[in-house]
């Protein structure tokens, strides 16, 4: 099994830890990187081989992995020469990829089974397969519905729900023929044409622990739910 790790970004949101680490390196715990935990749970889940998309201080990340032999990986990497939004850098390394293979983000702490996504999506017919989160967002304002210049519904400060993506997708390579390499390609892009194509995602719903790690405060949430997430998270280390 391969998986291709987005890793180019520049963790804007993150600064000031960000400054000088890429985001995926930041510490978690005492002893862990991000990337160091993803791929131990790459290994764990029976991954072999492993393609890192590097951009912003991607030298620091090679230096860090190497070859990805300290956890059982071969591990390339496909460098970002300018921006290319979440799916295009994989338009520069198709040839290198197999059929199928997970693609996920470098910055996210998750107990999910990578390989259960990516056999979920072999199984499937679908192009895509986006691992989906439940999340309830609260609206601290009272919400109006107005038709015709008039207020018709009133609701207090409501709860809304939602299945949000959570940056693991299982991918065919095929999906992607038609795209240009060298130019930007985003998730919302590569999902609003499959919906227009009538060839929409499967999703694979999750409810086990998941966070993103892109705000300062998921940084302080990750480190101190980490202690007591650490088995879940990597499983005999």
């Amino acid at each position: 099994m391969h998986a291709v790790i987005l890793a180019g970004g520049k963790g804007v949101r993150l600064r000031p830890y960000t400054t000088a680490l890429p985001k995926p390196l930041v510490p978690i715990g005492d002893q862990h990187a991000i990337l160091e935990i993803v791929m131990r749970q790459l290994a764990g889940a029976g991954f072999t081989t492993c393609t890192i998309a590097i951009g912003h201080l991607g030298h620091i990340i090679r230096a860090y992995v190497g070859n990805g032999s300290q956890w059982g990986l071969r591990v390339g990497y496909a460098t970002e020469d300018s921006p290319l939004g979440t799916m295009g850098p994989l338009l520069t390394m198709l040839d290198r990829l197999p059929e199928h293979f997970l693609v996920m983000n470098g910055d996210i702490l998750t107990d999910l089974d990578f390989s259960a996504v990516l056999r979920s999506h072999e199984r499937s017919d679908s192009p895509l397969t986006i691992a989906t989160y439940a999340r309830t967002v609260a609206i601290d304002f009272g919400v109006l519905t107005t038709e015709g210049g008039k207020v018709v519904g009133f609701a207090e400060k409501p709860s809304m729900d939602y299945r949000v993506s959570m940056g693991v997708y299982g991918l065919s390579r095929s999906t992607l023929n038609g795209y240009t390499p060298g130019l930007p390609l985003g998730f919302d892009e590569l999902v609003l044409d499959l919906l227009k194509a009538e060839t929409p995602p499967a999703a694979y719903e999750f409810d086990g622990y998941w966070l993103d790690i892109g705000r300062p405060d998921d940084y302080d949430r990750a480190n101190a739910e980490f202690t007591t997430r650490r088995p879940a998270l990597l499983k005999g280390v």
